[in-house]
């Protein structure tokens, strides 16, 4: 069972949005129009990719992609699709009752905030009782780690200190870092050796462009910390998972990377 840690299924305010534009030069074929589920589900599909954990999106501009709008979807496809919450980080009381909500009501599997899209690292204030309501809940925060492909600031998605700041400060949070962390691979692969509750997604980078430092954790003492993951649509299941077998990474390992680890850490 393959399992994509990270995709989104987009709204058309989300594929209309300015950081998305920005992305096109080097993320290749985005859709720039309506895109039914159909299609999200077709790709998973020939990626060969049984369940996909898709997020909602929230920004100082308000929401791109809705919580109602992902459970929506994963109303269509509950065998294929878990939904990842997404709150206002600007309305502390709201956005823990609202990440309540959608754990306890819609069954979402875990909260994901996208520091760069506000600018705020992990280790704000403002994130810190979703951190706390994270814990009582039982579900992991996502967050990205490593450079911004959009043309915003890369500083937020430094590993070390901010996401070291948040693991020491909440030791039993599960935290997902996706987009492997680079440059700052090392720092990251760090962090997920130093904290037995911080794993690793490879989402926004196809196998072929995993940095060496990552692939060398996978193959020798992560294999229970690093987990699959695309971005689609940036990118496609199938060409994510294109050169799998290069890694060489034995089946145990394989296994654990492409959905037992995940499956583990949301509680699928």
């Amino acid at each position: 069972m393959i399992v994509d840690a990270w995709m989104q299924h987009p709204t058309p305010r989300f594929l209309r949005s300015d950081f998305l534009a920005s992305l096109r030069r080097w993320a290749g074929d985005v859709p720039d129009g309506d895109l039914p589920l159909a299609e999200t589900i077709a790709a998973m599909d020939a990626g060969g990719v049984d369940y996909g954990l898709v997020a909602a999106w929230h920004g100082p501009d308000g929401a791109l992609i809705g919580n109602d709008e992902v459970a929506g979807f994963v109303a269509q496809h509950p065998d294929r699709l878990g939904g990842l919450a997404a709150v206002d980080l600007r309305d502390p009381v709201g956005a823990v009752r609202e990440l309540r909500r959608c754990v306890t009501e819609l069954g979402f599997k875990g909260l994901r905030v996208v520091p760069w899209l506000w600018g705020w690292p992990p280790n704000d204030r403002r994130y810190y009782p979703l951190y706390a309501e994270c814990v009582e809940l039982g579900v992991p925060f996502c967050t990205q780690v490593g450079h911004t492909g959009p043309l915003r600031a890369s500083e937020t998605g430094r590993p070390i200190p901010y996401v070291d700041d948040v693991a020491l400060d909440f030791p039993d949070l599960v935290i997902i870092a996706g987009h492997i962390g680079y440059p700052w691979t090392e720092e990251m692969v760090a962090l997920a050796r130093k904290y037995p509750n911080v794993h690793i997604d490879t989402s926004a980078y196809t196998v072929r462009r995993y940095p060496p430092e990552l692939v060398r954790y996978l193959q020798r003492d992560g294999r229970k910390k690093v987990m699959f993951g695309t971005n689609w649509p940036m990118i496609a299941p199938e060409k994510a998972l294109e050169g799998i077998d290069d890694l060489g990474l034995d089946p145990e390992t394989c296994r654990r990377f492409l959905g037992a680890n995940a499956r583990a850490v949301f509680r699928l």
